[in-house]
């Protein structure tokens, strides 16, 4: 099966557990139509580039699955149709990385960036 990496933002006024709930209600929506989670973060509260909706930060959640297209086209229909849910973001891989993703990795382990000119 293809292998999908999911970003959404949700309303700020969410609180964690519920922002947490809808990342296990769409997982559940995978996993009913055949398709397998294979890795949810939670990446709590962040600001935002621009208003979304009148919101300025959003709940962000990630999630890597492992479910065929119709599964994921009824997930993103869901996403879409739910009120709390602002934006979503699939994309195709074609292979999971191992560990954590980016963000959730302290600024010391992400490796040096390039120095800075004098």
């Amino acid at each position: 099966m293809p292998l999908y990496e999911h970003v959404f933002i949700s309303r700020q006024d969410l609180s964690n557990t519920q922002a947490e709930g809808l990342v296990e209600h769409f997982g559940g929506v995978v996993t009913d139509n055949g398709g397998k989670v294979v890795d949810t973060e939670y990446w709590g509260v962040k600001t935002m580039a621009y208003k979304i909706n009148k919101n300025r930060k959003g709940h962000y959640a990630f999630m890597r699955t492992d479910a065929p297209a119709e599964a994921v086209q009824e997930m993103e229909r869901l996403m879409r149709l739910h009120d709390d849910v602002m934006r979503v973001l699939t994309i195709k891989v074609d292979e999971h990385e191992e560990g954590p993703s980016i963000q959730m990795q302290k600024r010391d382990e992400r490796g040096d960036r390039r120095e800075r000119r004098p």
